[in-house]
């Protein structure tokens, strides 16, 4: 039982930065965000029959959309638009039910996938760099540390570049006078998490709708990745229907308390497949364990204390690695790219994206990434042809190639 307890605080440690980072950019609490990743773990871990060891936290796809959201119509509305987000999850979760996996590569092939996660990551690069020009020494050492641990860190510390990066460019920053401990000061060590309940405005729910395709198509990659380490059939058994009900059911959960989305988390996967220990329980030992760690409120007050060129440091190359799962999604699939069909639906939601095409009628308003990803679809169903991929576009051979870059 010791062993195990062990094993499944270790799975939360490996989830803790990129969980904890999330919230830190968005303006939502960390503490929260713990909270209902563990709270979203269990309720995964049940509805999943107690069969599918993952661990899901804070979503890296929404980032952008939270941020543009939240300045438009305030936080609450925004965690209004991404309780309805989680709906996609299940209302696509009934239909792979009826209609199977495969639905999903006929109506989101590769060339609408691949340019949307490119959109994700290719949008939120001023982010990173406006954070790091504060203080290019502590962005640059994070990024370095970051890009070093990924690189070439072997066992556990390969699995945790961002929490490294993290630590290294937080020490720096304490040692050249960067971190004001202030808040860590004045926090109680017990606090009730800072929760935030949502408001619901059409044209925010609108707007979400379309981010939750890019985590839709990552969790399905996850699903086989984590099935294919352990050995097991996970879209059969328990089945993806069931997968993606419970991550839908999370995000919803997760926004009516003031959390950013949940998502399946790729590096814990890959601690899995280097500890060879794939018991699904760890999973709920390690999200009792957030949900006991929300409740700290010195540890959420010294997360707040990290320098903003600190996280941009490790953003520059997170959200480069974003846009370049966007690219591998491309050429793993191998469509075939001389196909006008296939580069008009690639041009087209690349700029819809990046230039940040916007489209308003009335009070509705969608835009951006969302809107990418509509045209996307459109697209593929209206234009004659086929993509012709000869790989479905959700398929990841190893845990590796989900990557510690990807929790989209």
């Amino acid at each position: 039982m010791l062993r195990d307890l062990i094993l499944g605080v270790q799975m939360l440690f490996v989830a803790f930065g990129a969980l904890t980072l999330v919230p830190l950019l968005t303006g939502l609490d960390p503490s929260v965000a713990l909270f209902t990743a563990g709270v979203g773990t269990l309720i995964f871990y049940f509805i999943t029959q107690r069969k599918v060891p993952v661990f899901l936290a804070s979503s890296f796809a929404f980032i952008a959309p939270i941020q543009i959201a939240a300045k438009e119509w305030g936080i609450p509305v925004a965690l209004g638009g991404l309780f309805a987000a989680g709906f996609v999850h299940m209302a696509m979760s009934q239909v792979i039910r009826w209609k199977g996996v495969e639905f999903i590569d006929r109506v989101l092939p590769s060339v609408v996938v691949g340019p949307v996660i490119m959109n994700i990551g290719l949008a939120l690069a001023p982010v990173a760099v406006d954070m790091s020009k504060q203080n290019w020494f502590l962005a640059l050492l994070s990024l370095t540390t970051a890009i070093v641990v990924a690189v070439w860190g072997r066992g556990l510390l390969g699995l945790i570049p961002i929490l490294v990066a993290a630590a290294v460019g937080y020490l720096a920053a304490l040692f050249t006078g960067h971190v004001d401990f202030t808040p860590v000061r004045e926090a109680s060590w017990f606090a009730v998490p800072a929760f935030t309940f949502p408001e619901f405005r059409w044209e925010a729910m609108l707007f979400m709708l379309p981010v939750a395709i890019a985590p839709m198509i990552e969790h399905i990659g996850d699903i086989f990745a984590v099935g294919k380490v352990a050995g097991r059939d996970y879209h059969i058994d328990p089945g993806i229907h069931r997968t993606m009900f419970s991550d839908g059911l999370a995000t919803s959960v997760a926004a009516l308390f003031g959390g950013p989305p949940n998502t399946t988390y790729s590096e814990v996967t890959g601690a899995l497949a280097l500890i060879k220990v794939f018991k699904p329980h760890l999973m709920a030992i390690a999200a009792v364990a957030a949900v006991v760690l929300a409740f700290v409120g010195k540890l959420g007050a010294l997360l707040k204390t990290v320098p903003a060129p600190v996280m941009g440091g490790i953003l520059i190359l997170l959200f480069g690695m974003i846009a370049a799962v966007g690219v591998r999604t491309l050429v793993s699939a191998r469509p075939n790219l001389s196909a006008t069909r296939n580069l008009t639906i690639l041009a087209v939601v690349l700029i819809v994206g990046i230039g940040g095409v916007t489209l308003e009628a009335g009070a509705f308003k969608l835009g951006g990434i969302g809107l990418s990803g509509v045209v996307g679809v459109l697209l593929h169903l209206i234009l004659p042809g086929a993509p012709d991929e000869e790989t479905p576009s959700h398929i990841v051979d190893t845990p590796e190639e989900a990557g510690e870059f990807t929790d989209l």
